[in-house]
């Protein structure tokens, strides 16, 4: 596909949003536990490194960093960029980006933001892990190429995305072009190996360059979702388990509260 020839700064806005959630049981006296365990996992320097690696990997100029940890726990950082010098080949196309091993920190009026909110309040001994990322982007950077190496970067259960296509820019003739890339589903975006590890679900607006995807991982191993109590639970009590953690993963994936069960 030939490049579309723009004149001047391309004041076209992308962003990708998402939500990623790690599901986990941890009884009661395990429950604070566990919160440390994930608040120090995930704290302000890991998340700086974190967006770093996506500032690099989306071709950006890093300007200004400002991150935080919060008590009792939770962690922010929000990172200015602008585009850089030179934009990595391929950024547009519908192909996937690296995965946090292959990573290759500059974007004007750009942003990257990371939130983290471990689950105070569990119910029943399931806890809910979330982060928030967003990666706003002018000009010719796609925030798109990042996607592999966030969902490998946290233990990702479920991620739901969000990419959209603000503003307009002008070609040389003087047209508005409301995007300046190809795009069907942000799956295209999404290494052959993860989509077959996940479950996904696309809800798209193409006329109004809205893109939304769910994902849920598909196999579920138990011993995966017990946080340090494995060896205590008897069988009866793991199924109980499983059920509930199934249910909230279920409630989170489809956005409906369904009729507890225990």
């Amino acid at each position: 596909m030939d490049k579309l020839q723009l004149h001047g700064f391309n004041n076209l806005t992308k962003t990708l949003s998402f939500n990623i959630y790690d599901i986990c049981y941890a009884p009661a006296e395990k429950q604070q536990e566990y919160i440390d365990y994930i608040d120090e996992a995930y704290n302000a320097e890991r998340l700086t490194r974190i967006l770093r690696d996506v500032a690099e990997i989306i071709g950006a100029r890093i300007l200004n960093i400002a991150h935080q940890d919060y008590e009792p726990q939770g962690a922010s950082v929000t990172m200015l960029i602008a585009e850089g010098l030179k934009i990595p080949a391929g950024m547009q196309a519908e192909s996937p980006g690296p995965l946090p091993e292959i990573v290759l920190a500059h974007l004007d009026k750009s942003h990257i933001t990371v939130h983290t909110y471990p689950e105070s309040h569990p119910d029943n001994g399931i806890s809910t892990f979330r982060v928030d990322i967003d990666v706003s982007t002018c000009g010719r950077v796609s925030p798109l190429k990042a996607l592999n190496y966030l969902i490998h970067s946290f233990e990702s259960d479920i991620v739901i995305m969000d990419y959209r296509v603000r503003g307009f820019t002008r070609d040389v003739n003087g047209q508005k072009h409301y995007i300046d890339h190809a795009i069907t589903s942000i799956q295209n975006y999404i290494a052959e190996d993860t989509q077959k590890t996940y479950q996904m679900i696309d809800v798209n607006v193409y006329q109004e360059n809205i893109f939304h995807t769910k994902m849920m991982l598909r196999k579920f191993d138990l011993e995966n979702y017990i946080f340090a109590v494995h060896d205590r639970l008897s069988g009866q009590e793991k199924s109980a388990v499983q059920q509930r953690l199934r249910k909230e993963m279920a409630e989170i994936f489809h956005g409906s509260n369904y009729t507890h069960r225990t």
